[in-house]
């Protein structure tokens, strides 16, 4: 990894990245259902509908519970119809062994990726989330996502928001550690609108 020292501030600010560790099987569902609700929305936006959902689901998100609330009930709780009919779909898909979320600990990012994006309503950003918070990937690098893009221009004090493909060339120079440059964008942030 070669050294930005754009980031030595945040470094010693915030200290060192969460351990990064695979979450058990029985999370995961859960997990890429979360990332789904939080699709282009505020963090406590998707943390107040997330709670709903979960309490739709008697406390425990599994596809069996899920698709038990049924597309039409899931949208009053706050999800667009896109997202429903995704939760819906990746329920049906795990009961019909098209996704093996047991598998993934041993395929790689790709390859989850590639089963993943065969649901309607999961992209590149669903799936980034779930390798990095759930699967504890280290060599994630979330382009698409607006917090670490705006957190790496606030750190190279840039006049515009980088752009995805600007900002996927800066990826190699992080293999390997590519999730906690990733965290440490979105600490920059945080810190940023803490002094506001």
């Amino acid at each position: 990894m070669t050294a930005d020292l754009a980031f030595g501030d945040i470094v010693r600010h915030v200290g060192p990245p969460p351990a990064r560790r695979s979450e058990p099987v029985d999370h995961r569902f859960a997990s890429v259902i979360s990332a789904i609700t939080s699709q282009l929305l505020a963090t406590s936006a998707a943390d107040t509908i997330h709670a709903r959902v979960v309490e739709a689901c008697h406390g425990e998100v599994t596809p069996q519970t899920l698709l038990s609330v049924g597309v039409e009930p899931l949208r009053t709780l706050g999800l667009n119809r896109v997202k429903a009919n995704a939760m819906t779909s990746l329920a049906r898909a795990v009961l019909q062994g098209d996704v093996n979320f047991s598998a993934h600990g041993r395929r790689s990012n790709d390859e989850v990726t590639k089963e993943l994006v065969t649901i309607n309503g999961i992209g590149p950003w669903t799936v980034q989330m779930y390798l990095m918070h759930t699967l504890g990937r280290h060599d994630v690098w979330p382009v698409g996502d607006y917090g670490v893009r705006m957190g790496w221009s606030l750190l190279h004090h840039l006049p515009d928001t980088i752009a995805e493909r600007a900002l996927r060339e800066h990826g190699d120079r992080f293999d390997g550690n590519q999730s906690s440059v990733a965290w440490y964008c979105w600490q920059e942030v945080h810190r940023h609108r803490s002094k506001k």
